[in-house]
């Protein structure tokens, strides 16, 4: 048994989770109704999403409480790449809605799902999860309100504790953090679980209606992946950035992607960093953050579902108006973290910029959900793979700047 369980952890990763994932999809193909399959998967998330809220409080208040100088400096700059990201996503959302327009045929309007009427009532509600309960924010994995906290807990440690309490606090970041490496190495099973329902589910059914508008989608997002990303980070560290965006992309992206899960990506996210030789006190800070305000999927879900709205209603859209939509989305799809529903549910508000009627702004909503499997999968992915990309751009900047060797 022991040989065993040795070959399996020895065996790579991503080729245990290539096997799960072509596994999953064979069996959700030829034998549907082994339903009992499902479980895995469901497993997999839930051990996931509930050691991920815990991870991000014990690790910021542990490193912001030891933190050393310098941290500050990359901060600032893996916002600026975590929003100029975001927004250039929304700007190509827009370009390619102008070059390959879409009209849909509506779906029934989504029922039970209350969408905000305006960026300010996003921004009330995430001030509000700013400041709640710190129990509560861990147990609802309101991660806004868990990094809320865990940055004044770690400040004020770090202000008032002595070395032994920090010395403890790291201890216990060390322990949950090698929980959760024994949560990511079930990831095979739960992504052959998550596969599976997937594919028994659905089929390949999805990819025929509404196929035009999840093309669009999908393009948006693989030219922000491949493209104007991998140029943030080319600029930024002046050297072929595709070595790390590619291997960003398959060790986050993939699990992401079956997922559909930012904050039960978190985890992984962490032990990419950690492989890429970050420093803890920083990525235990910046992988969260991103997992909030990193989200260029959801830009471009919002741009491109609100245009593809107005032309289905034969409303012209000026380009001073398209930009304005790009601002709108991408302080939407930043305050859309922890809302239910994700980016779907911001579509109303940027419709209503447009001059799309609330009724068929929901109706778009609706065909969201129908092609959610494929387009929220693949939105994760982006947004998720992105918060390493950037955190480690951050990172190996500073490190160019004090004359450091960078390896990726």
């Amino acid at each position: 048994m022991k040989k065993l369980v040795k070959f399996y952890v020895d065996t790579p990763l991503i080729l245990r989770i290539l096997i799960g994932l072509i596994i999953g999809a064979s069996l959700g193909l030829f034998v549907p109704q082994a339903g009992f399959m499902t479980i895995f998967g469901n497993v997999f998330v839930g051990a996931l999403k509930a050691i991920a809220p815990i991870l991000v409080f014990v690790l910021v208040i542990a490193s912001l409480s030891s933190a050393g100088k310098g941290i500050g400096g990359r901060f600032k700059t893996v916002i600026l790449f975590y929003m100029l990201s975001t927004f250039l996503a929304a700007t190509v959302a827009v370009v390619a809605s102008y070059l390959f327009p879409v009209t849909i045929p509506l779906a029934e309007a989504a029922e039970g799902y209350t969408p905000p009427a305006n960026l300010g009532t996003v921004f009330s509600e995430l001030l509000g999860k700013m400041v709640s309960n710190p129990i509560a924010a861990i147990i609802e994995g309101n991660y806004v309100g868990i990094l809320t906290w865990a940055i004044i807990f770690g400040l004020a440690i770090r202000m008032l504790a002595s070395d032994k309490t920090k010395e403890v606090l790291n201890d216990i970041s060390s322990a949950v953090s090698k929980a959760v490496s024994w949560v990511i190495q079930l990831a095979p099973f739960g992504i052959m679980g998550l596969v599976y329902g997937s594919v028994s589910e659905y089929g390949i059914e999805i990819f025929t209606d509404y196929g035009k508008l999840l093309l669009l989608l999908i393009g948006c997002m693989l030219a922000v992946a491949l493209i104007v990303d991998p140029l943030i980070v080319g600029i930024a560290l002046k050297r072929n950035p595709y070595p790390l965006v590619l291997k960003c992309f398959k060790e986050s992206g993939v699990t992401a992607f079956f997922t559909r899960s930012s904050a039960a990506n978190i985890p992984v996210n962490m032990s990419l960093c950690e492989r890429l030789g970050l420093d803890k006190e920083f990525y235990s800070v910046a992988i969260p953050l991103g997992a909030t305000i990193n989200m260029d999927g959801a830009a471009i879900t919002i741009t491109v579902m609100s245009l593809a709205a107005a032309f289905s209603q034969g409303i012209s859209v000026n380009i001073i108006i398209a930009i304005l939509l790009s601002f709108v989305a991408t302080l939407g799809a930043c305050g859309a973290s922890g809302v239910a529903g994700g980016s779907l549910l911001l579509i109303p508000m940027a419709c209503s910029l447009l001059g799309v009627p609330g009724d068929v702004a929901m109706q778009v909503v609706g065909v969201g959900f129908i092609i959610g499997v494929v387009q929220d999968s693949l939105e994760t992915a982006i947004n998720s793979s992105g918060d390493v990309l950037f955190a480690a751009t951050a990172e190996y900047r500073e490190w160019k700047k004090q004359g450091k060797e960078i390896k990726f």
